[in-house]
């Protein structure tokens, strides 16, 4: 059974920095594309940032140069996130797909529950 579990969310002041987790159980992610995305209310669900198993990284361009995605050899992504902004106000979910040998990236997707990321002051 595949589990993502993410934690770090809470509420920041703007400016203020958090730092979100996801610890995978039931996989190696070693083998897949681990990314982060975000839903705010009434919005659709985005990509934030991505890393391929290779560990090349991919952000939306609203967080680039504020935002940095990582992955540890403990089975766990991580995301910083600096200089934050009310508008990065959202629930930000774990996911993750199968990434093959050829670069290609499965459709089939494993989510997380998410974490609730407010910025206000």
């Amino acid at each position: 059974q595949v589990q993502l579990v993410e934690s770090g969310g809470g509420l920041v002041q703007p400016g203020g920095s958090l730092a979100l987790s996801c610890a995978a159980s039931g996989i190696d992610i070693g083998g897949y594309y681990m990314a982060w995305y975000r839903q705010a209310p009434g919005k659709q669900r985005e990509l934030v940032a991505g890393i391929t198993r290779n560990r090349d990284t991919n952000y939306t361009d609203s967080v680039k140069g504020r935002f940095a995605i990582s992955r540890d050899n403990a089975n766990m992504i991580h995301l910083q996130m600096n200089s934050l902004k009310p508008e990065d106000t959202a629930i930000y979910y774990c996911n993750a797909r199968k990434q093959y040998a050829d670069s290609s990236i499965s459709r089939y997707n494993y989510w997380g529950q998410g974490t609730q990321v407010t910025v206000s002051s």
